[in-house]
């Protein structure tokens, strides 16, 4: 009795621990880590090498990884492009994806997930709309895809919002994609077993586009962005590394101290000769850049598809071939691509004409989402959810984030903590070791 008695205590202390930790999957893939402005994959320098994945498009919002007959199709062409990464914009977080996930491990893929959907979103139409947007149900949704693919060891990185700002008037959604980008990270570091890199992708908007790169790398560490990225279509064949400015942005975004990346990349004004790989993945950008996703892999109805999608089956069109070819001529740069190690965080824009963010404060998070932290989110609301949008309890308050100094390191420093010190094991085993002791010590003064 006494043995069992001992056991129990011990089961009992032990449980908590494991209990609020989203277990690792297996696989072969090792994850993606932040080392100042770069990804790494252990010692080496890891590129973004991809495609947007969405067949079908926004307005289907359907799951591409649960249409598993779809992905070993397609996975068949990502083997072709050489590619390493493949973005999803929607996901449905209701569902297992262990099958999914695998068969991109076993492809040696990584993915870079949008953690919102259509109905689970900022609403920007109206900086009404926009607080109303920001509540407890919203954050129950992306803190359930968060719980839903932390474990897998090829998620990449979350994406807390996509082109929010799209225009040079509606900058006032900054600060509420910032307090989303907070709240993911928080999440991440009470609930995920390792760091996952949380940060934004950006409309390239000639107007802001520099001070969005300013302001969601400015403040504290736990408000501050993993990495900065931007869908960019500013090379249009035929071009080059001047005529098409990237050398003009590689020089103006070179003391920023997290990874920088195209989250979109490739004009379609002209034929897509895919020019920009050359650059992309040269020296020319390597120590300022993290490589790129090429938009997109199925034709829509904006046509800058890769492949054709007709009744399951898929054709490969001339911008695939020419891509193969771009991808298999230009490799990475020779060891670490001359990234930079340390940095500081940039300091936040001031407003003006184009910018109407008066002052950094951002919202505090909504009262009943504080409870996901130590609860967990639940199960998802998936892609038959009635939405978000004008539902749950909102913001009551604003905060302004510390702005003292910040050195590099993004998720590294930002999120995990500890958890993140020991890959396979998700508690620290010096952790358990004073659990056990400590049981033991006290099932012994029970005797």
């Amino acid at each position: 009795m006494k043995s069992f008695a001992v056991l129990a205590a011990l089961a009992a202390a032990i449980t908590p621990a494991f209990s609020s930790i989203i277990p690792r999957q297996s696989g072969k893939l090792k994850p993606v880590t932040l080392k100042g402005n770069a990804f790494f994959v252990e010692d080496k320098r890891f590129y973004v090498r991809g495609v947007a994945y969405q067949p079908g498009g926004a307005a289907d919002a359907a799951d591409p990884l649960l249409d598993i007959p779809g992905l070993k199709r397609d996975i068949a062409n990502f083997k072709k492009l050489g590619i390493n990464t493949i973005r999803i914009y929607t996901i449905d977080n209701s569902e297992d994806h262990d099958e999914g996930m695998k068969l991109l491990d076993d492809a040696g893929i990584y993915l870079a997930l949008d953690a919102n959907t259509p109905k689970y979103s900022l609403n920007r139409e109206t900086p009404a709309t926009l607080h109303r947007s920001y509540n407890d149900e919203y954050l129950q949704s992306v803190f359930a895809t968060v719980d839903a693919f932390a474990g897998y060891n090829n998620l990449l990185l979350f994406f807390s919002g996509n082109e929010v700002i799209n225009m040079k008037n509606n900058t006032v959604a900054a600060p509420y994609i910032k307090a989303v980008t907070r709240d993911m990270k928080q999440y991440i570091k009470e609930r995920a077993s390792r760091p996952i890199p949380v940060g934004y992708s950006a409309a390239d908007v000639a107007e802001n586009i520099n001070q969005q790169a300013l302001y969601f790398d400015c403040g504290s560490d736990d408000t501050r962005a993993d990495f900065f990225a931007f869908n960019d279509y500013s090379w249009c064949d035929p071009s080059s590394f001047t005529l098409s400015g990237w050398d003009k942005k590689v020089e103006l975004y070179k003391d920023y101290p997290v990874p920088i990346f195209l989250s979109e990349f490739g004009c379609i004004t002209n034929k897509r000769e895919w020019n920009e790989i050359s650059a992309l993945y040269s020296t020319q950008m390597s120590a300022v850049y993290s490589g790129g996703l090429v938009y997109e892999y199925t034709v829509e109805p904006n046509k800058f598809g890769l492949v054709e999608l007709v009744n399951g089956e898929v054709k490969t069109n001339d911008d695939f071939d020419r891509l193969v070819d771009a991808y298999k001529k230009q490799k990475d740069p020779q060891g670490d691509g001359g990234f930079k190690q340390n940095g500081v965080a940039s300091k936040c824009p001031p407003a003006d004409n184009e910018w109407e963010v008066e002052n950094n404060e951002i919202p505090t998070i909504p009262e009943p989402a504080k409870a996901f932290f130590s609860k967990g989110a639940g199960k998802g609301p998936g892609l038959s959810g009635a939405g978000s949008h004008f539902a749950g309890e909102t913001s009551t308050s604003t905060v302004t984030p510390a702005a003292g100094p910040s050195s590099t390191g993004g998720a590294q420093n930002s999120t995990g903590g500890d958890k993140g010190a020991a890959p396979s094991v998700p508690v620290p085993m010096y952790f358990m070791g004073m659990i056990v002791a400590s049981v033991v010590f006290g099932a012994a003064l029970i005797v």
